[in-house]
């Protein structure tokens, strides 16, 4: 007699961004299921689900906010958890990954920790990783499992065409050499019309976030300029890139990234610099502290739960962003 197996989909969120993980399950239209998760007196991490996972297909979602290593901690115990409980497969849908700015040595004796963070992942037993614009694609190559490299692009370019169009008036701006193929991209998004530009940045060796000097390739003199960027982490790269488009006679700068991480003082940054709107995804959580006049933030819970509906039922996830991603 043939056996078909029943097949069953669990979404679990850990405790760094459960209103994302909401919003997916409500898209998904199921709820999440249970899982505990308590510290103990002296900060370790305890798991329990509450209810059977054998034989399940399960989804953790859990992006890596502040405290970023608690979360990642969590992440991994909770892998290890539905391991030994049985479950058919695991995938960790992780929408900002952790370290990813540490993909490759740029002085000696540096680590590689992204590289760290796939291997611990791995360790874990992580069947399959899902994140979304990574800092460098290479990142997937870490991994022993599959990767599904999402991206937030249409929905920043959508955003961005919402408050400036997509004409000739408008230039995309790398904010350094490596941004250079994703403003690219952007810039083919928005409009066939529209121009690239790139800021050239340099920094202290030793003093991480803090930018120098900046001068621009391209013609900005009258235009609006979008600066593009995976991140915004201290946003001192970008309010020097849009004082320097400024200086160099553009009318109107706007800064689109799909993370807004926010830390070292970056909301006041930004909100003093000549930035004339910010607009990030909620793959981050933003607390009200966080929160500024020209921030605009998008959801990118719908993204994750096409590509959750898309793995769970063997479909493309590449299709949902026409091989884009």
């Amino acid at each position: 007699m043939d056996f078909e197996p029943r097949r069953h989909l669990l979404l679990y969120s850990g405790t760094s961004h459960p209103e994302l993980a909401e919003e997916v399950a409500k898209h998904l239209g199921c709820s999440l299921s249970e899982v505990d998760i308590e510290h103990f007196a002296d900060g370790e991490v305890y798991t329990r689900f509450l209810s059977s996972v054998r034989g399940a297909d399960v989804f953790i979602i859990q992006t890596h906010s502040a405290p970023v290593n608690d979360h990642i901690i969590e992440t991994l115990i909770m892998l290890d958890a539905l391991k030994r409980a049985s479950a058919r497969r695991v995938t960790t849908v992780l929408p900002y990954f952790p370290y990813s700015r540490q993909d490759k040595k740029h002085l000696a004796r540096e680590p590689i920790s992204a590289k760290l963070m796939a291997d611990l992942l791995n360790a874990a037993g992580a069947d399959r990783v899902m994140s979304i614009d990574l800092h460098a694609g290479q990142i997937q190559g870490f991994f022993d499992v599959p990767f599904d490299h999402l991206t937030a692009l249409p929905l920043l370019v959508e955003a961005v065409r919402s408050e400036v169009g997509g004409g000739s008036h408008v230039v995309v701006v790398a904010p350094d050499a490596g941004e250079v193929k994703d403003a690219e991209k952007f810039r083919r998004k928005l409009g066939p019309e529209a121009g690239l530009a790139i800021a050239h940045k340099r920094r202290e060796p030793t003093v991480h976030d803090q930018v120098r000097t900046l001068g621009i390739v391209g013609d900005v003199a009258g235009k609006v300029c979008v600066l593009v960027d995976d991140s915004i982490s201290t946003g001192g790269t970008l309010a020097v890139a849009a004082e320097t488009l400024v200086a160099n006679g553009a009318t109107k700068v706007i800064a689109a990234a799909t993370h807004g991480v926010f830390s070292g003082g970056a909301t006041d940054r930004l909100q003093k610099s000549a930035i004339d709107r910010v607009i990030v995804t909620n793959s981050l959580p933003i607390p009200p502290e966080k929160g500024f006049e020209k921030l605009q933030v998008v959801s990118v819970g719908q993204i994750i739960a096409d590509a959750v509906r898309a793995v769970f039922e063997d479909e493309s996830v590449s299709g949902i962003f026409g091989g884009d991603n």
